[in-house]
């Protein structure tokens, strides 16, 4: 049983195949943390925990005047709360019926359950069958009747811990809830760096390391959204961890809204991490009866460096966040027209498109902005989805059938939460726009926000995208969102509860997509947010792929790709060869360089493929036909970072059979040196005793050139020495297969 409970103790200790967990209930009845690490026996660690008179350092009134020594201030707590002398950040913060700002968390009762539990209305990781088990502690407030559940799900084989938090108002009186943090996690020694990824749009997920000092650390977002400017993913790692070595925590937030993430260093050098919806947009009344759910965290350790975190992350967000059809299902190689047409197009130039692609092998077109209302540019038009049949020339069903004559599917581009001013939608219900009365709303790329936080918002929604879903053989769906929320006022809600506008527009794009998910189980849906805006676990639980960047320009992805990579498979990014000079850069790269960034994603083309010679036809078809030969070894094999594009002159990684049976190593020179210095790299996941088969990778006829056998043992502990570059920013991809 991954779960152990002994009554003797009082202590919890939770299992996984590689690490171990425990909380203890103390004299006190309070739930106190004791250990999260590499994996130990269920021995009680309470030992570990160290208590003293803490000047300053308030007690509780029943042992104030007889024990100095026992103190909520220091103590390392399963679930902290403001207000009752905890004086460090804090999980959960109320405001009582009386005005206070107090909460007291005793042990109350548990409960041990097979398989995983759900979260109604929010994603969450799922047990595929007997995966996983349940823990339910309830801890009780007996001043104000709250009950706070903690849900801890404990996948032992992927070693993985998920946490989540129901609290319940068992009282009389309205409380409001004015933080509730999914996560508390107490360490009661070790220094630590703090691995965060910031970003902007068109440059997401810069990887970023500090070392923790004494104060609060924090990332976070009130955007409305994940954002593109911090990922709700981070790790905590000892100094001197690296990809290979050291041991690293790994927290992400499966949620799509506002959140923050807080790490305290204390007066007695312990350390605090605190995650959640961020509180600072808001606030939630919890009337008598009523509970509210937080959204999912999850955290896995590791003891084999950032690597063994990343590995872990990717498996339990492939097999255990991702859902329907499409996730196991091939994904096709796409087409789409945005930076090959943008607003200037018609059905017959779309046609033309979609007709040279077919014949080179790309099985899917997406038309992208601009097909509805009103829509020549981004100025007007958003909100009214109905097909604009004069600019295309056709109907959107005839448009469809003639990309799929062609045998290739055919998707649409959406942004649903947006819309514009100048648009039909916005002059019959300016109510339904985000924005306070009496105050001009501030606008982002000419547009406002949908108010998807109002159930009526919801099923318009629902029933006009469901219609144009229904209208035409569409099998993908692109689904945009391209500002931040501000103004963050609902005309559905009274002047008390404007606090819970941020958290119910999440809510309610959840309950959009999982309503369309439904309805269209076939359709492919890429989440996406001027690009990587919207990157999070848990829009993956309903768009099991997410456009990853707007920044397309093959060198500047491999910085984007690399941090995006320490938490989200490759599976999951989406990353297409576009037209050079790059249109965000100007930067010229060959063909076959984009082609072998983007092969570490979902892989698919953004471009006119009409304007391309014969020459470079002929590569894109070689490209395409490679990516499917070796699609299962790159979107579902185990992924190292080989040599990072934040150092030196070449960025390497590798994908691994998980039966080790081939790899494929990808390098791309992203700064070319004369006089080079030698690039070695040593690779992993392969079969110590085995020799493999290398070959280079080309795009001439012959498609391969042979480089030798080398054992696996000699590839990961000698390594290989990647050839010098042929050229500006030159890349090659080496395929080892074992000789079984």
């Amino acid at each position: 049983m991954s779960i152990v409970y002994r009554e003797t103790e009082k202590t919890f200790t939770l299992h996984t195949r590689n690490s171990s967990y425990q909380m203890k209930v103390d004299e006190q009845g309070r739930l106190l943390h004791t250990y999260y690490g590499s994996k130990s026996d269920s021995s009680d660690l309470s030992y570990l925990i160290a208590y003293g008179d803490r000047g300053f350092s308030g007690n509780p009134h029943e042992l104030g005047r007889v024990n100095r020594r026992y103190s909520l201030d220091t103590l390392p707590q399963e679930y902290s709360c403001f207000g009752t002398g905890d004086y460090r950040v804090s999980a959960l913060r109320v405001q009582n019926a009386d005005g206070s700002q107090a909460a007291s968390l005793v042990y109350s009762g548990f409960a041990i359950e097979e398989g995983k539990y759900g979260l109604p209305g929010l994603p969450a990781v799922y047990d595929n069958g007997g995966e996983a088990d349940t823990l339910r502690v309830t801890l009780v407030d007996q001043a104000n009747g709250l009950q706070v559940d903690l849900l801890y799900g404990v996948f032992e084989a992927a070693d993985i811990i998920t946490r989540a938090v129901l609290i319940t108002n068992q009282g009389a009186a309205d409380v409001v809830l004015q933080k509730a943090a999914s996560l508390n996690l107490d360490w009661q020694a070790g220094q630590f760096d703090l691995i965060s990824f910031h970003g902007r749009h068109a440059m997401e997920r810069n990887f970023q390391k500090s070392r923790l000092s004494h104060g609060v650390a924090s990332i976070g977002s009130v955007r409305g959204a994940s954002s593109h400017h911090h990922n709700p993913f981070a790790i905590l790692c000892e100094p001197g961890t690296g990809e290979t070595r050291g041991s690293s925590y790994g927290f992400a937030f499966v949620y799509s809204g506002e959140f923050l993430l807080e790490s305290e260093k204390d007066q007695m050098d312990q350390t605090r991490l605190v995650l959640g919806i961020h509180p600072d947009n808001f606030s939630w009344t919890l009337a008598a009866g009523e509970i509210f759910t937080t959204p999912e965290a999850v955290m896995t350790f590791s003891d084999g460096g950032w690597g063994g975190v990343s590995r872990n992350f990717h498996a339990i967000l492939r097999h255990n966040v991702c859902r329907g059809e499409w996730k196991d299902k091939r994904r096709p190689v796409l087409i789409n027209n945005w930076e090959g047409t943008y607003f200037d197009f018609d059905g017959d130039k779309l046609a033309a498109i979609a007709q040279d692609a077919a014949e080179l092998g790309v099985e899917l077109f997406v038309m992208d902005d601009g097909w509805f209302g009103k829509r020549d540019d981004d100025n007007s038009g958003l909100g009214d989805w109905y097909p604009n049949e004069t600019k295309l020339g056709c109907t959107l069903k005839e448009l469809g059938e003639k990309i799929t004559g062609l045998g290739m599917q055919f998707g649409i581009w959406f942004e649903p939460e947006c819309i514009s001013e100048d648009s039909d939608l916005y002059r019959a219900h300016p109510d339904w726009a985000v924005q306070i009365p009496g105050r001009p709303p501030v606008l982002s790329r000419n547009q406002l926000i949908l108010d998807f936080s109002r159930a009526d918002v919801q099923d318009y929604l629902i029933e006009r995208l469901s219609a144009v879903l229904a209208s035409a053989p569409v099998s993908y769906v692109k689904w945009d969102f391209n500002r931040s929320i501000s103004d963050k006022f609902s005309q559905a809600l009274p002047a008390g509860r404007q606090g819970e506008m941020a958290h119910r527009f999440v809510l309610g794009l959840y309950r959009v997509l999982e309503s369309l998910l439904q309805k269209f189980p076939h359709i492919l849906f890429e989440g996406c947010s001027g690009g990587g805006g919207r990157f999070d676990a848990g829009m993956l639980y309903y768009t099991p792929q997410i456009w990853t960047s707007d920044n397309t320009d093959a060198i500047e992805r491999l910085q984007i790709q690399y941090g995006t990579s320490f938490a989200y498979p490759v599976s999951a990014m989406g990353a297409h060869v576009s037209a050079v000079p790059n249109h965000q850069t100007g930067r010229v790269t060959s063909l076959a360089t984009r082609a072998a960034v983007a092969m570490a994603g979902t892989f698919g083309y953004e471009l006119d493929i009409n304007l391309m010679t014969a020459a470079e036809k002929r590569e894109v078809r070689m490209q395409i036909e490679r990516f499917k030969e070796l699609y299962e070894l790159i979107q579902r094999g185990n992924y190292y970072r080989l040599a990072s594009p934040l150092e030196g002159s070449c960025t390497v990684w590798q994908m691994a059979a998980v039966d080790r049976s081939a790899a494929l190593v990808t390098a791309v020179y992203h700064h070319v040196e004369a006089n080079p210095r030698p690039v070695y790299v040593k690779l992993q996941g392969l079969e110590a005793e085995a020799d493999y088969k290398l070959s280079l990778l080309s795009s001439s006829e012959e498609g391969r050139e042979e480089l030798g056998t080398v054992s696996g043992l000699a590839l990961m502990r000698g390594g290989w020495r990647i050839p010098e570059a042929g050229g500006d920013y030159w890349a090659l991809q080496i395929l080892a297969e074992r000789l079984d």
